[in-house]
């Protein structure tokens, strides 16, 4: 009995380190499923295999929608996407920044002047919107909780 006892008591232990180890995300949305996460740079060298089915992408959020929190730029490896939260489904916080995970669908977009007008006016002061860019229209966002340099 008393070896059940002590076998019990550090798993218990062991399964406490383990969580303490697991990242803290702040979740928005529907939940990000588990599993490796392609980083954003990588998904737009190679577009074509990965657009058009729900993926999960990676990078650090470098800009927000400062109008609502209804879209955020997801970078990596100076290449970005920018990710629509759903079809205003859900928002984020205007100063959110950091290292994240999205799960959504990749395509690439071309922008009117009227688009480009819009985005620029709900960006950070002096971001360029360009003529095509990519997007992720996401189901769910999730950014690292404890990130020490968001």
């Amino acid at each position: 009995m008393r070896r059940w006892l002590m076998a019990a008591c550090l798993l218990a232990g062991v399964a406490t380190v383990y969580a303490a180890d697991a990242p803290a995300w702040e979740k928005f949305g529907a939940d990000v499923p588990a599993g490796e996460a392609v980083p954003v740079s990588r998904a737009l060298d190679d577009a074509a295999a990965h657009e058009g089915q729900p993926r999960k992408f990676s990078g650090r959020i470098t800009d927000v929608c400062q109008k609502k929190g209804c879209w955020v730029m997801l970078e990596d490896d100076g290449r970005s996407a920018r990710v629509l939260l759903g079809d205003h489904d859900f928002y984020v916080p205007r100063d959110v920044r950091g290292q994240a995970e999205v799960y959504g669908v990749l395509s690439r977009v071309a922008l009117s002047p009227a688009a480009r007008d819009h985005m620029a006016k709900e960006a950070a002061a002096g971001a360029a919107v360009p003529e095509v860019e990519y997007r992720i229209v996401a189901e769910g966002v999730q950014v690292l909780a404890d990130d020490p340099g968001a």
